[in-house]
């Protein structure tokens, strides 16, 4: 394959819209929730999937799963959680069967303001989906999105 092959050239345009989309979405959700609640999406994305551990087995993330959850790196993680932890949403914890682990868990405050965000941040994402559907190269796009999250 050379750089002009018709394949490329069509998959950079398919991976530009993905990237162009996902800045759409995030953008729009980001203002929704720093307007609001004082979050940005990354906060909040940090605080749900915090939110959904569990005390069985293999209900704690450590740090590294915690960074894949929200696509950052681990030290920019742990930046979020300790910015989060000076906010009291978030507390960390020795892990009891390993006192080199550090737990983390969601506080009543992390819990009630994530409650409070969920419908801003599930509002302004229908809101970015919605608009970004009306664009042509973004609707096929947002079918597939859309499509993810509709039962088989």
């Amino acid at each position: 394959m050379t750089a002009t092959d018709p394949a490329l050239t069509a998959l950079a345009q398919g991976w530009c819209a993905l990237s162009l989309l996902h800045g759409r979405i995030e953008a729009h959700i980001e203002r929704a929730l720093q307007t609001k609640h004082d979050l940005s999406v990354r906060e909040y994305s940090l605080l749900d999937v915090l939110s959904r551990q569990h005390d069985g087995e293999g209900g704690h993330l450590q740090m590294k799963q915690v960074a894949d959850a929200v696509v950052l790196s681990q030290s920019a993680t742990t930046r979020l959680v300790t910015r989060l932890e000076d906010r009291g949403l978030l507390a960390r914890y020795l892990c009891p069967t390993d006192r080199r682990g550090i737990y983390t868990d969601v506080t009543e405050a992390g819990l009630h303001l994530l409650e409070e965000a969920r419908p801003t941040n599930d509002a302004a994402l229908r809101e970015a989906l919605d608009k970004a559907a009306e664009s042509p190269e973004l609707a096929p796009l947002v079918q597939v999105v859309e499509s993810l999250s509709t039962p088989a």
